[in-house]
Parts: C-alpha cells; structure tokens; sequence
C-alpha cells in the first residue's frame, strides 16, 4: 500500500515539460519530458539518475528560479511563478555571502522578507540546532566546508519553507562529514516534519533519507519509477535489506535507459 495514502499533497508537478534553444546551432534540446509527480507533507524524496538527466534542472523549476514552458507547478494550490520564501533551496556549495558572518548569513532571509526584527533570536536557535554555537562571529572562509553547508540549510531552514530544496550539498564532502550531515537533515526533519526534495548521484545517500526515490532516465529526463521505502530510521547501512534495495534501485537504471525518444529534438 502506498504511504501516500490520506496524506496531503503540497506539491503537484504535472505534465512538465523544458527545451533549451542553442542558437549557434539553432536546435533544442530537450531536457525534461512529461514529468508528473506529487509530494506529501512530510516527504523526503530523492531524485537520482545521470548525469545531465535534468535533475537539477527540476530542482530549479520547483523553486521557481526557472520558468515551466509545458504543463505546471503548484506548492499548496498556487502556481509557482517566480521564487518563493515557501521554497528553501540549498545549493551544491553552500554560496554563503563571503562578507556576512555565520550568523548574517542566516539572518540574511528574514532580514530580505523585512520580518528581522521580530525573528532576530531565532539565529541563535538555528545556529545550536546546527552544532555551531560558537562560530556566530565567524566568516565562511574561517570554517570547514562541512559547517559552511550546515549553515546553508540553517539559512534555508529559517524562512519555515514549505519545501527545502537540497541540490546535492554533500557531493563535494568527505564521507564522515557527508554523513554528519545526513543525520542532521533526519533529525532537523523530524523536528520540523519539512518536507525534503534531494538531488543526488549517491543512491546508498538516497537509501538512507527518503521515503521515495525517484529515477530520472537520461536525456530527455523523464521519471522511470517511484521507489517507496517504508524502512523506520535511523536504516542500516550495512543491512541485509539496505543491500538489497541498493541492488534493486542499480538494476533500475538499464530500464531507464531504454527509452527511444531523441536527445535533440529540431
């Protein structure tokens, strides 16, 4: 049985489709194609497939930073049009500002939605919640890659979106760090219930955090299969039944390359 069932459903992708028009050669390619799917309150959802499959291209439709030429978007009813404090989103480096403090950093989003003033103890709060009392003063280039992609989801996390948005901020991490930081989103969600969209090559990644995994096929990216994971955290990484979703979702990946459509549609 799905664990979709009388949930909420607070993101509604439908039928989306998007081409990038290259004028040198004056051809478009298309990068995403019929892409359907919802998101339930409380989701951890992973989205894996190749490289170039559109994954992060979808990431940024969601959030608003680019435009659905096909079908449409909508987060809690309304169409998405533009950035919207309902999403977080977390880039691959962090992109904190280097000449803001940790804590200006995260302050950053309350203080452009004007709604600082009220909101200042709450820095503090989400500077403990992330494990960096004591860096308040610091700036990005005086902390570990690790504490600056912390800080990040701190910065995200504090406008309460609706939706945070994860372009794989562990990929450039070492593996301790990068696990350090898995098991900080699991507890911030279990705190929040947030509801968690990642983009990620790591399937043992993907395994570890969602409920559902989603697998892109290569260009044009479509969604293949949605895999639901109904394991209780915290999962065993090294469990017979970890090992064995890990070969099932590796097995997936021949089947999502047998789609025939172009690459290159003229």
């Amino acid at each position: 049985m799905s664990n979709s069932v009388n949930r909420e459903e607070i993101l509604k992708i439908s039928n989306v489709n998007r081409k990038f028009f290259d004028e040198a050669k004056e051809t478009s390619k298309q990068v995403l194609k019929d892409i359907d799917l919802s998101v339930y309150r409380g989701d951890f959802i992973s989205i894996i497939g190749a490289s170039g499959c559109g994954k992060t291209t979808l990431l940024r439709l969601i959030a608003g930073l680019d435009s659905v030429q096909e079908g449409s978007i909508t987060l809690n009813g309304e169409e998405v049009r533009g950035t919207n404090p309902k999403s977080g989103y977390v880039f691959q480096q962090g992109c904190l500002f280097p000449w803001l403090t940790i804590e200006q950093n995260i302050a950053m989003g309350l203080k452009v939605r004007k709604v600082y003033k009220e909101n200042a103890h709450r820095v503090q709060e989400f500077i403990d919640k992330i494990g960096l009392t004591g860096f308040e003063k610091s700036f990005p280039h005086e902390i570990s890659g690790g504490m600056a992609q912390r800080v990040a989801i701190a910065r995200a996390l504090i406008n309460d979106p609706e939706v945070l948005l994860l372009d794989e901020p562990m990929g450039a991490l070492d593996s301790f760090t990068r696990a350090d930081i898995q098991d900080l989103l699991l507890k911030l969600k279990e705190k929040n219930n947030t509801t968690m969209i990642l983009v990620t090559h790591d399937i043992d990644e993907a395994i570890y955090l969602s409920n559902r995994i989603v697998i892109m096929t290569p260009r044009p990216g479509r969604i293949s299969e949605v895999i639901e994971i109904n394991d209780e955290f915290p999962r065993d990484r090294g469990g017979n039944h970890f090992t064995e979703l890990r070969k099932q979702i590796l097995g997936k990946f021949d089947l999502a390359r047998n789609y025939k459509d172009p690459e290159y549609v003229i």
